[in-house]
C-alpha cells in the first residue's frame, strides 16, 4: 500500500477558508478526518517524493459546473503571492469503465476531448473550457474540475502552457498545464 505522509497545513487551510468565505463560498466546512485524495498525493509523490511539504486539500463540488469551479479557484488566487503552489489534479480524460491497456489505441472520444481542451486552453478560450458541457462533454467531470480551479487561481488574464502529455490505460490523458498570469 502506498502512503504519502505529507504534513498538514492548518494555517493554510484556515487562510483558504477565509478567502473562500470572503468570496461568498460559505460556509466552508472542514474535514479533519479525511486523508489526502489520490488525486492530490499521486502527483505530489512524483514532485516531492520525500513528502516534506505541507499540503492542504480543497474538494471539488460534483453537483456544480466548470464556471463555479473556475470562480472558486479565483478566491485563493492571492495565495500564489504568499508562496503557495495551487495544484489541480485529475485527468483531462478519465473513464474507468472504458479503460484499456497502455498499448491500445486511444479512443476517438478521448482524443477529441483532449485536442479540444488543449486548443481551447492554449488559445485562451477559457469561457469555452468553463462551459465545456456545451462544447465538449466530459465523462467524469469530477476529474476535470481541478483544471478549472487551477485556471481560476492563476488570477486575472491567465495564460496556459502545456508542459507534459502522455496517455495511460488507453483513455487517461495526463495532459499537464501550467497556468500563469499574462505579463
Amino acid at each position: 500500500m502506498l502512503k504519502y505522509p505529507a504534513p498538514g497545513a492548518p494555517d493554510l487551510a484556515k487562510r483558504t477558508k477565509e478567502l473562500l468565505e470572503q468570496a461568498g463560498f460559505g460556509p466552508v466546512s472542514e474535514d479533519h478526518g479525511r486523508g489526502l485524495d489520490h488525486g492530490a498525493w499521486v502527483p505530489l509523490m512524483f514532485m516531492y517524493p520525500e513528502a516534506n511539504i505541507p499540503v492542504c486539500q480543497l474538494s471539488v463540488q460534483t453537483h456544480r459546473d466548470g464556471t463555479y469551479h473556475y470562480t472558486l479557484g479565483k478566491a485563493p488566487a492571492p495565495l500564489r503571492g504568499e508562496g503557495v503552489l495551487v495544484l489541480g489534479s485529475g485527468s483531462a480524460t478519465h473513464n474507468l469503465g472504458k479503460m484499456g491497456r497502455d498499448d491500445e489505441p486511444v479512443p476517438q472520444w478521448a482524443s477529441d476531448f483532449n485536442t479540444w481542451l488543449r486548443d481551447s486552453l492554449l488559445a485562451g478560450r477559457y469561457d469555452d473550457v468553463n462551459r465545456y458541457e456545451e462544447k465538449a462533454p466530459h465523462p467524469s467531470p469530477e476529474h476535470f474540475y481541478p483544471v478549472h480551479v487551477a485556471l481560476g487561481a492563476a488570477g486575472d488574464e491567465p495564460k496556459a502552457e502545456l508542459i507534459h502529455h502522455s496517455w495511460a490505460e488507453a483513455n487517461m490523458s495526463y495532459a499537464s498545464y501550467h497556468f500563469t498570469t499574462k505579463d
